[in-house]
């Protein structure tokens, strides 16, 4: 019982990381705009997070400074594809490029650098609970946050005027602006708001997940987290319960391996990324059915006069 609550609590705090990067990048493309730049932010904000915290001692302020680092190279990025038209792909594959390299470069002095210990986070009494308590109670505050973020992000697309006009922008951007939107800002604002998210999933990564700093440590997440929105048919609902699916893989290895089971850990280790080819695939079979979900500008050249 209590390995299968470890197993869960694993899933929940694995989730978490694909969870926030998938829904910033959501973001993204309900306007429009379609960033391959995930993992780079990723890795920047995690060095950028981990080193505020080894200088400050303070994990809140190592989140904000993962957000910080993620919003800004999101700014390049949106400034690049959106204002000067630069090929979305193309900008989103070297800002990744970018990313890899100068978190490896800036991190060479932290690898050996240590985090201040670790605080438990519980919920009193609930935490108590069998099975239920170490499963689901003694997560970290932004496991929980996750999911607040789910419903808000929910209310604010599907219920609020705010998100509504976003929407537009990335389904008819010409009708928006003869509206009077300013399409190049809203869709600016949506690539920050998503780079913010990512920062904010890789410095969980580094602060919290594995505390710890290691070149590449971000390990393909911010490409399954890229995946995960198609495979959610971007809603972000499915998002969530697809980042946990996903998480379970990632952390179905480790439980396996400590039952004894006897699987190459090479295939274990590969499963994650096995996992998002297959869903992949499964979900081309019927383009259809994500014509009719994906946003209709997403991926579309911009027009100079927006």
């Amino acid at each position: 019982m209590e390995s299968y609550a470890l197993l869960i609590a694993a899933t929940l705090n694995a989730g978490t990381v694909l969870a926030l990067a998938a829904l910033g990048l959501l973001i993204n493309e309900k306007a429009g705009v379609v960033n391959l730049g995930a993992e780079g932010m990723m890795l920047c904000a995690a060095i950028a997070g981990f080193a505020c915290v080894v200088h400050t001692g303070n994990d809140w302020l190592g989140f904000a400074a993962g957000m910080g680092a993620g919003a800004v190279l999101a700014a390049i990025f949106g400034v690049l594809v959106i204002w000067l038209n630069t090929n979305q792909y193309a900008t989103g594959l070297a800002l990744s490029l970018f990313g890899v390299g100068f978190s490896a470069f800036v991190g060479i002095g932290y690898v050996q650098e240590k985090l201040p210990e670790r605080p438990n986070y519980e919920i009193p009494f609930l935490a108590d609970i069998p099975l239920l308590g170490p499963a689901f109670f003694k997560q970290h505050p932004l496991v929980y946050g996750a999911i607040l973020l789910v419903l808000a992000l929910i209310w604010f697309l599907y219920r609020s005027r705010t998100g509504l006009v976003l929407r537009a922008v990335g389904e008819s951007p010409a009708s928006a602006h003869a509206l009077g939107y300013s399409v190049r800002l809203i869709r600016l604002a949506a690539v920050v708001a998503g780079g913010a998210l990512c920062g904010l999933a890789g410095a969980y990564i580094s602060v919290s997940y594995t505390p710890l700093w290691v070149e590449g440590m971000v390990a393909g997440k911010g490409w399954i987290a890229l995946a995960l929105t198609t495979f959610a048919t971007w809603r972000p609902a499915r998002v969530l319960l697809g980042a946990y699916l996903f998480g379970g893989v990632t952390m179905l290895q480790f439980h396996l391996q400590s039952m004894g089971v006897e699987v190459p850990s090479q295939l274990l280790t590969a499963l994650p990324y096995i996992a998002t080819i297959v869903v992949l695939a499964l979900i081309s079979r019927n383009p259809t059915w994500i014509r009719v979900n994906m946003p209709a500008s997403l991926g579309k050249p911009f027009y100079p006069s927006f």
